[in-house]
């Protein structure tokens, strides 16, 4: 198995979990180029070099303890390259300790398993070093690839937001997920009992 990566924060066998860098601006904005047709109406990804040094400077690395957002970029261990982004908002704490969830994969990675993977050590992030108890996910009806993901990860869903987001210039429907620190620890304790190779 490789080496661990530098600056990784969560490591799987295929792929792994940091922070984004100003660094990663190239590859980035060539991965999202490349990925117009596989996120469509369903995500307004950073396109241009301002719109990502936004980006960097909303969910890049913080020194603040009490950060509303969080983003992290998923790198495969083989060649390094874009897996794709998970992006924590709202965090709110207090009594509440949720944040929403959102998340895109990269073209060219579609159908291995990777995006599975990482969504769960994004999760590992979310309910460890965030000490977040709840993770909502909403997702457009039409976009069955992402709902399938979610569902796969033990997501359960709770209702239906309608007119939810403005994204392409339309306000869309979304189906609401979420996940809760419990679950995801029963989750991860049956995950570590079953045997390799197993169903």
């Amino acid at each position: 198995m490789p080496t661990r990566p530098p600056r990784a924060l969560l490591v799987g066998h295929q792929t792994w979990l940091r922070a984004p860098h100003a660094s990663d601006a190239a590859a980035f904005l060539a991965a999202v180029r490349a990925s117009r047709r596989l996120h469509g109406a369903w995500v307004a990804a950073p396109r241009t070099r301002s719109a990502f040094a936004a980006y960097l400077a909303r969910f890049g690395p913080s020194r603040e303890r009490d950060r509303a957002y969080v983003g992290y970029v998923a790198l495969h261990r083989d060649d390094q390259t874009l897996v794709g982004v998970f992006n924590f908002s709202e965090i709110v704490r207090g009594s509440f300790q949720s944040a929403y969830l959102g998340y895109y994969g990269f073209h060219g990675n579609t159908g291995r398993g990777l995006m599975k993977e990482a969504l769960g050590l994004a999760l590992d992030a979310a309910f460890g070093s965030l000490g977040l108890h709840r993770v909502e996910v909403n997702i457009q009806p039409r976009n069955a690839r992402s709902i399938g993901l979610v569902t796969s990860m033990g997501f359960t869903q709770e209702g239906f937001s309608r007119r939810y987001l403005r994204i392409a210039g339309r306000w869309r429907d979304h189906v609401r997920f979420a996940m809760l620190a419990e679950d995801w620890r029963l989750l991860r304790r049956a995950a570590a009992r079953r045997p390799k190779g197993g169903r």
